[in-house]
């Protein structure tokens, strides 16, 4: 099974990352997971801390002369701006008064994050011990386990993209196909170039209010084969799965397999994928449309998988909402935290990184094997038997 986890703050003195179940002989370097950090730095309405940080993730278990062992893969990131924060984040308990503003306790809560429910929780009397984690500095780490999802993806032909659908109230009308190359030097990551230019407008019409804005990502996997996921438990359908993993980001608010938001509004027959008759045994069961996002009762039915997920508006914000201070319960302005303006594009690389780790865990449930060359062989047999039953039983 293909699982990972991560540890660290977002000011703390950096990010860890462990991902398990990778089969042995995988190709893989820092360079490769360094390009999608990259990617998950760049986009329009980004705030200072991409100044600051130049992430890069350092391999330091796992793998030995450039291919995976079979064992956990470690990976840890630097965070550059802990050098600011060396008492407020210290390990150790800071001896006499605190010298750094940034020791000060956190007490005015922010509405939209996690600072009250994580502070009455885990009976914390300073929130920033809840929104150091909270933070979205966590989806750098995410971004360093996806990206080994996708490479163990690509030897299997799959593919993740993602693009920006919507910025607050501007829409894009995507053109068929889209070109990925435009999405990736777009600043907003929108494969409409007319809708991009509203959407930066958008983004600083918010940042000189002193607000934020929300958006709506696509993530799509092509070349998925039939059969990921199952109809037999709940929590194997891939369709949760994905849910579960998208809604997991910071601030997504609402996902959707395909164009689920729209369908609700059809009759049946406009929205079903119906099934084409096979003239190629080497493209079996082909659709015309996608309607439902490559998904059929929780497994993936060859076509691509498509997910849509809506990220609300940042919650920290420039002009600070009024709130109430954790200690009096009086009324005060919320704590100002560095944040983004909108986090719509960025949002898309962290969603391409839950998307290959879901179907990553399901590819390798589903062939297994303890090395690539097993796992590849597990694969091509399965290809060979998922046509018509006359022409292969």
């Amino acid at each position: 099974m293909v699982r990972f986890v991560t540890a660290g703050e977002s000011h703390g003195q950096g990010l860890v990352i462990i991902v398990e179940g990778v089969p042995a002989g995988l190709p893989i370097d820092e360079d490769y997971i360094g390009v999608h950090l990259a990617r998950r730095q760049k986009g329009y309405g980004r705030g200072g801390r991409m100044l600051i940080e130049q992430d890069w993730a350092h391999i330091i278990s796992g793998v030995r002369h450039g291919a995976t062992l079979g064992s956990p893969i470690g990976m840890s990131i630097e965070n550059r701006d802990w050098a600011n924060w060396e008492e407020a984040m210290s390990v150790r308990p800071i001896e006499g008064e605190p010298q750094s503003p940034r020791s000060q306790r956190v007490t005015r809560l922010r509405p939209g994050h996690a600072d009250l429910p994580g502070a009455m929780k885990y009976a914390f009397d300073d929130v920033r011990n809840v929104l150091e984690r909270a933070s979205a500095r966590e989806t750098a780490a995410r971004v360093a386990a996806g990206a080994v999802a996708l490479r163990l993806l690509e030897e299997f032909g799959v593919a993740v993209h993602s693009h920006v659908i919507a910025i607050g109230g501007i829409r894009a009308e995507p053109p068929a196909p889209i070109d990925w190359q435009a999405v990736e030097e777009s600043p907003v990551r929108c494969a409409d170039p007319h809708a991009a230019q509203l959407m930066t407008a958008e983004i600083d019409a918010a940042r000189d209010a002193g607000d934020t804005v929300g958006g709506i990502v696509e993530v799509l996997a092509e070349n998925v084969p039939i059969g990921l996921g199952s109809h037999v438990s709940w929590d194997r359908k891939i369709d949760g799965r994905v849910s579960q993993a998208l809604m997991s980001i910071n601030a997504v608010k609402a996902v959707s397999i395909g164009p689920g938001w729209d369908v609700v509004h059809k009759r049946g027959s406009q929205v079903q994928d119906v099934i084409e008759p096979v003239t190629d045994p080497e493209r079996p069961w082909q659709r015309s449309t996608n309607n439902l996002g490559g998904t059929e009762g929780g497994m993936t039915n060859g076509m691509p998988l498509a997910a849509q997920f809506a990220i609300k508006p940042i919650a920290t914000l420039l002009n600070p909402l009024p709130s109430v201070d954790l200690d009096t319960g009086g009324q005060v302005q919320a704590h100002y935290e560095r944040s983004d303006i909108c986090q719509a594009p960025p949002a898309c690389i962290v969603g391409e990184a839950m998307v290959a780790l879901v179907l990553a865990e399901a590819f390798m449930e589903k062939f297994g094997g303890d090395s690539l060359p097993e796992t590849r062989r597990n694969y091509q047999s399965y290809l060979q038997t998922v046509g018509p039953r006359q022409v292969y039983q």
